[in-house]
Parts: C-alpha cells; sequence; structure tokens
C-alpha cells in the first residue's frame, strides 16, 4: 500500500466519523424534501478511464437530464429545495466518502468526468491524466473550480500531475477547506 492510500484509508476513516451525524440528518432531510432516493449514483469516468458509479446526495430533481450542470439551460430549475444549499456548501459530496473507502477515488486528483463529458475524457486521456485516481477536491478545483473552461482544467490536470506529492496534495486540502468555507468558485 502506497503513502497516498493510506493516508486516504486513515483520513476517510476519521471522516466517516465526524460526518456520519450529518450524513444520517442530510440523508433524511433530501428524502423529506422531494421525490426519490437521497443519494444519485452518477456514472464517472476513474482511473484508465474506467467507469465508477459515484454517490452524491441527490440535488437535482429525479426527472433532471443527465448531463453536467452547466450544460443545462437554467439549473436553478431542476434544485431540489434543499440542492442549492448542499451545492452551495459542498455537503453533497459527502457520500464520495465511499468511493474513497472503496479505492475508486482519493482525497486529491482529478474531478472524476461524467461518463458522457467526451471532450474532458479525451483531452485528459492524450495529456495523461486518465493515469490518476480522481479525487474528491484537485488542482482544478481549487483554482476556479465551475469557473474554468474544459482546456483550463485539463491544463491544470497536467500541472497536478507532474507536480502530485504528499505535500501538494497537503496543500490542495488545506486551500479546499478554505473555499469550501467561503464558497469560493461555485457558480450552480
Amino acid at each position: 500500500m502506497n503513502k497516498k492510500r493510506f493516508f486516504d484509508l486513515v483520513l476517510v476513516c476519521f471522516a466517516i466519523i465526524l460526518f456520519l451525524i450529518p450524513f444520517l440528518f442530510l440523508f433524511v432531510a433530501v428524502r423529506l424534501s422531494s421525490k426519490g432516493p437521497a443519494l444519485y449514483w452518477s456514472d464517472r469516468v476513474g482511473l484508465e478511464n474506467k467507469i465508477f458509479k459515484m454517490p452524491k446526495f441527490r440535488t437535482m430533481r429525479i426527472e433532471t437530464p443527465n448531463v453536467a450542470t452547466h450544460l443545462l439551460d437554467n439549473p436553478q430549475f431542476f434544485y431540489t429545495p434543499i440542492g442549492s444549499f448542499l451545492r452551495k456548501s459542498s455537503l453533497d459530496e459527502i457520500p464520495q466518502l465511499w468511493s474513497i473507502l472503496l479505492g475508486y477515488m482519493s482525497f486529491v486528483g482529478p474531478r472524476p468526468a461524467l461518463f458522457n463529458q467526451y471532450d474532458l475524457i479525451d483531452l485528459r486521456s492524450k495529456a495523461g491524466v486518465s493515469r490518476l485516481l480522481p479525487g474528491l477536491t484537485g488542482w482544478a478545483q481549487v483554482n476556479g473550480r465551475d469557473h474554468l473552461s474544459i482546456m483550463q482544467k485539463v491544463n491544470l490536470d497536467v500541472e497536478y500531475l507532474n507536480r502530485k506529492s504528499f505535500r501538494f496534495d497537503l496543500y490542495i486540502l488545506w486551500i479546499t477547506f478554505l473555499k469550501v468555507i467561503g464558497q469560493d468558485g461555485i457558480s450552480h
């Protein structure tokens, strides 16, 4: 087991304990506030472009088209009553701890693309980024998140690939914490 995986396992065990009560509360809140399941399992692109199921708290109504949020004409129209809050606070991401525990994700790496984001998948593959385990957060997230073009994301993912280290991961986690607290870089 490498150092990064060991760190992920230690941190995910701590995070599961820390977020167990909020998880249960949010699970019930999502179920009571809209029709459908509390968790949304989306097909995401993982290591070596293999598809895996990634859970999130459901923030959109069940009839929402299966595309990236920025491709919707009016994303606000599709939010559940608490969906916008969950997204802006990043609390919708808590269930992804499961994907980290199973080894499909890491805490830090490029955000996993949706299965149908072909342009992003293709550019990442050509740049070698597909060799990285996707992350809950990443260098692109702390440098613009929703405000970045696909090419900017890929360039930042490549920079992460070239700079990756335990110390750099810790730095990204710290910046992520600060950005989540300040709800920085979130457009929808």
